[in-house]
């Protein structure tokens, strides 16, 4: 007697004999997935893998280095303002003190202008000229 179907984990099998026979068998296992091809590492990212803690040291370093240098630069900065506010005091003052200097003499009455008036004839001749001091 035959049976008309065949439950699942059975299935026609040959003996060694040569005789095929219904028999119990072990699931096939599922094809494995391909492995995948390991692609090489661009050049880009190894240099950027290698510049990356180089920058981040130099960065750190400076940071350190500003640090150290801080009281320093505080220092330079303040001497800066102070040669900046003496430029600017000395720009006003000494034309004012030179004012004052020049009305308590008395030379600062007025200002000397000077004329000249030169005639020359020909293209070599001689120049004569005279000067004016009002």
């Amino acid at each position: 007697m035959l049976p008309t179907e065949i439950p699942p984990g059975v299935d026609w099998v040959t003996l060694p004999n040569g005789v095929r026979t219904l028999a119990y068998t072990q699931p096939t296992a599922p094809a494995a997935p391909p492995v995948p091809v390991s692609q090489p590492i661009p050049a880009w990212a190894k240099t950027t893998a290698l510049l990356t803690p180089t920058i981040g040291g130099g960065i750190a370093a400076a940071g350190i280095g500003l640090s150290y240098a801080a009281p320093g630069l505080i220092a330079m900065s303040q001497a800066l303002w102070s040669a900046v506010a003496l430029i600017a005091a000395a720009a006003v003052g000494v034309p004012v003190l030179l004012r004052l200097g020049r009305a308590a003499t008395g030379t600062g009455r007025g200002t000397t202008h000077i004329t000249q008036n030169i005639t020359a004839s020909g293209m070599f001749g001689k120049a004569n000229g005279t000067i004016n001091h009002r």
